[in-house]
């Protein structure tokens, strides 16, 4: 069956990379028919975690910075990660003031934006890499880059290439209709973000915009490994129970197979890991860190899979 669907699926690419190819449109540019076609025949970040939800298995979401240590690497890690488990996988675009981010991360994306690589760098590699994976690609971007070229131009750009969905951490929710409406046009899946202070009817504010899922950070502060997960984040993930049924994803200080087990037994229906992947694949050579975020996908995979 998945071989079957793949060989549909890949058809249907080749369509519209033939059509995304005339003199009528620009590499990254997409109508909206063209858009939709794509939405319809690529796997959602909703639609993966139906999947999921179905077997009963719980989303491991790696997160890298795309550049890191260089765009080649970044390409080739996407494909080890998407045969090593990887349900869907977030991207972070390098930025110069990513304050959400940890060290590790925020010294990735100083690294990458030294050697020079730009959105539209980030874009070109994951134009090429996506049709090659089944893992849905979320973006993981700040608001300044999104809003400097235009909400629906960057929209209708990172629809083309088939990426599903969108992290934008300092999107207020008070300012995220403007984004939220016209990404759902495009079949882009915007997530906000539910911290561990967020009040009570703003959980549930968050909870109903949300799309795709709700992501929930598990701790006060930046992005980073930490020695254990806040028992906080349990209360947390069953708040939103209460408020929503879509899928909640836990990320912010999950580095060990234990942590994605135990945010899974809290009720999670996903783990996100960023900083422990970001620092495993820049030590060493590119071959080495390529090898090294293999292992450990497999093992976070392994933790989270039921028996």
């Amino acid at each position: 069956m998945w071989n079957s669907e793949w060989r549909i699926r890949s058809d249907l690419r080749d369509s519209i990379v033939d059509a995304k190819r005339s003199k009528f449109m620009s590499p990254y540019s997409c109508t909206l028919d063209v858009c939709r076609v794509s939405a319809l025949i690529m796997t959602s970040v909703s639609q993966r975690f139906q999947q999921l939800r179905d077997r009963a298995q719980c989303a491991l979401i790696p997160f890298l910075t795309a550049g890191d240590p260089d765009l080649a690497t970044t390409a080739e890690a996407l494909r080890v990660l998407d045969r090593s488990g990887a349900d869907i996988i977030e991207v972070g675009v390098p930025y110069s003031d990513p304050l959400a981010d940890g060290p590790v991360i925020q010294a990735a994306a100083t690294r990458a934006l030294e050697r020079g690589v730009k959105l539209d760098d980030v874009l070109l590699m994951l134009k090429e890499v996506i049709p090659t994976i089944n893992a849905p690609i979320v973006l993981f971007t700040y608001y300044n880059p999104i809003l400097n070229r235009g909400i629906d131009k960057f929209l209708q750009e990172i629809a083309s290439i088939g990426v599903k969905g969108l992290v934008v951490p300092d999107l207020p929710l008070e300012e995220s209709d403007g984004l939220l409406k016209p990404a759902l046009t495009y079949g882009i899946e915007v997530v906000l973000l539910v911290a561990p202070t967020s009040p009570v009817d703003r959980i549930a504010a968050i909870a109903r915009q949300s799309q795709g899922f709700i992501y929930v950070v598990s701790t006060t502060g930046v992005t980073g490994m930490r020695t254990q997960i806040s028992a906080k984040t349990k209360d947390l993930i069953q708040e939103l129970r209460i408020v929503s049924d879509k899928p909640v994803a836990v990320g912010f200080g999950i580095s060990q197979p234990e942590h994605a087990r135990q945010v899974m037994e809290w009720g999670a229906d996903g783990a996100i890991v960023g900083s422990a992947f970001v620092k495993r694949l820049s030590e060493g050579s590119p071959k080495e860190g390529l090898k090294s975020i293999e292992v450990f996908c497999r093992t976070l995979k392994a933790a989270i899979t039921s028996d």
